[in-house]
């Protein structure tokens, strides 16, 4: 087919209600001393390139040091197939990370690790970051979940960040397009993002998403938090609750 151009382990702790996820849920989760690497995947169920990527992707499923996304795009939606996880504020991301993915280009699948374009990935290897630049804490009370963010001392410049909610185990028998008749599994699928406007960096914030536990059809649902650069794009900190 031919492209469209266009850390350390983190602790949880868990307590609520056993087996699926409900809004009585409490945890929380702290990040560790290494920045925790960030892989954000731009696919789509309608490119005939991308299942290997979305595979490759689930295997991190297991890996706790790692923070994984699939953002499904939406520009091959009008190509015979609409991927219903697209989104065109994942489309509007991909393009603005072109600043800091070392590309110029926008294609799929395309991998980004911690910001920059990796082509890659399917015999890289993933390890922890640097010292990371500031400390996370995530915190939820039912449906609401709170970030806590702590600079580390010489933090300066502008921090942006984003809220993500992420499922596992979405399968979709495609009928038309690239992949008709292809059934695709896809973990990690961003299906709430909320980006944030930036701040000072050496100033803490506490910030609420409010995002329920469970997902669609009852599957547990992570919230993840990220925490970038604001002139570069390029992630400083990742941290993900699992409950």
């Amino acid at each position: 087919m031919k492209w469209l151009a266009l850390a350390l382990p983190l602790l949880a702790g868990v307590t609520g209600a056993t087996g699926a996820p409900s809004d009585a849920t409490r945890c929380s989760a702290r990040s560790g001393p290494a920045m925790t690497p960030v892989v954000e995947l731009y696919t789509s169920e309608g490119c005939s390139s991308c299942p290997p990527a979305d595979r490759w992707l689930g295997t991190l499923t297991p890996r706790r040091d790692v923070v994984a996304l699939a953002f499904h795009v939406d520009y091959w939606d009008r190509l015979g197939w609409k991927d219903r996880f697209a989104d065109a504020a994942y489309t509007e991301r991909q393009y603005r990370q072109r600043r800091s993915s070392g590309t110029s280009l926008v294609y799929t699948p395309q991998v980004l690790l911690d910001g920059r374009d990796w082509r890659g990935w399917r015999q890289g290897r993933i390890t922890a970051g640097p010292p990371a630049a500031v400390e996370l804490q995530l915190q939820r009370d039912g449906a609401t979940v709170q970030a806590r963010v702590i600079p580390q001392a010489g933090a300066h410049g502008r921090y942006g960040a984003y809220w993500a909610a992420v499922e596992d185990g979405h399968v979709s028998t495609v009928r038309a397009g690239e992949n008709a008749g292809a059934t695709l599994r896809h973990d990690h699928v961003v299906r709430d993002y909320r980006a944030l406007a930036p701040w000072p960096a050496a100033e803490p914030r506490t910030l609420r998403f409010d995002s329920p536990a469970a997902g669609e059809d009852g599957r547990p649902r992570r919230v993840v938090f990220v925490v970038e650069d604001a002139d570069t794009g390029r992630p400083l900190q990742a941290l993900a609750l699992r409950c």
